[in-house]
């Protein structure tokens, strides 16, 4: 039987288990109590099957009877694109349970088999090695410190895990239907290819995850009142990356076509609301404020400093950043109005 990663990260602070009751959130649940690990959980009822009431008191009475503390969101969520809507609903959620009661962690139940079904599916979409990588087993997300503990255990060791001590857990119907993209690919690929080549996988993804951390440079961005700006690492590749997770971790999924064109630098328009401003030594983000009347004064300060055009009109309304590209590209102080 595996251990669970990053033990050492976890004996030390106050984790939050996102908790639905399925098959690895169930295992992760009971393997995290063998470990004394110190953990609440959190569980999201969306009420889109039969079974979501009983799966919500199914985690309220798992938690009373360890002494844990369970934390419910309610919500129903209609209209299209049900997935990607649930998961900002949700994230939202442990967004504000992670603030609130100071947790250090938040831990997710991704296991093997949706390791390499996410990474099949990105490498059918024409993605590279960050993107196929979504799924690693420790993770940032805005504020949030995200640990995947069970990432090399595969589906079939959770299974007996769960057998061999009698654990109960819920099945999600939907996992047989293959019309489903993520299903269609565990049918057909993932799990016939664990069963024959597991240990090589799981060891190819530690190098996959090894050669992205030394490959990929992090951007840390600053904001301020909607502004927001980052040093540049040494390769654009890493600045797409970093542009990429800025936008997710906003809510907004940058197409392909916006990757592609970031690829070149300069100034960008995303989503005809903001715009990202690759220069030099810096990408600046912001709301894209066209149409704009600046005085001379202003366009020339912004002249002197190769401000990107697009981002002026959203500079001459904030003072504040202006302050911060006079700071960064060596001004001296605001221009003055005429």
């Amino acid at each position: 039987m595996r251990d669970l990663l990053h033990l050492d990260l976890l004996k030390k602070g106050r984790a939050l288990l996102a908790f639905s009751g399925g098959v690895d959130s169930s295992a992760l649940f009971h393997l995290l109590l063998e470990h004394d690990i110190a953990f609440d959980i959190a569980h999201v009822n969306y009420h889109t099957r039969s079974s979501s009431d009983a799966e919500e008191q199914n985690a309220l009475d798992l938690a009373s009877r360890h002494r844990l503390q369970c934390h419910i969101h309610s919500c129903r969520l209609g209209g299209a694109n049900f997935e990607h809507r649930a998961r900002e609903e949700r994230y939202r959620f442990f967004d504000y349970l992670m603030k609130k009661y100071s947790y250090d962690y938040l831990l997710t139940a991704h296991q093997l088999n949706d390791r390499l079904e996410w990474l099949m599916m990105q490498l059918c979409r024409g993605s590279g090695l960050p993107e196929m990588l979504g799924i690693r087993s420790r993770d940032l997300q805005g504020d949030i410190t995200i640990l995947r503990p069970l990432l090399e255990w595969d589906r079939a060791s959770i299974e007996t895990y769960l057998s061999k001590h009698g654990i109960p857990h819920f099945i999600d119907e939907s996992n047989a239907d293959e019309r489903h993209t993520r299903n269609f690919f565990r049918h057909r690929f993932s799990t016939p290819m664990l069963k024959e080549f597991q240990e090589a996988i799981r060891r190819s993804f530690r190098y996959l995850e090894e050669d992205s951390d030394n490959l990929i440079e992090p951007m840390n961005f600053e904001t301020l009142n909607g502004f927001s700006y980052a040093p540049n690492p040494r390769n654009i590749r890493s600045i797409v990356v970093g542009i990429d997770t800025f936008f997710k971790n906003s809510g907004y999924l940058l197409s392909q076509h916006d990757k592609e064109a970031l690829k070149g630098g300069g100034e960008h328009i995303i989503g005809r609301h903001t715009v990202v401003s690759i220069e030099e030594n810096y990408t600046f983000i912001a709301p894209y404020e066209p149409n704009i009347v600046m005085d001379k004064g202003f366009r020339e300060e912004c002249r002197k400093l190769r401000v990107g055009a697009k981002l002026r009109g959203y500079l001459y309304g904030s003072p504040e950043a202006m302050r911060i590209i006079l700071r960064l590209k060596g001004g001296l102080e605001p221009p003055q109005s005429d």
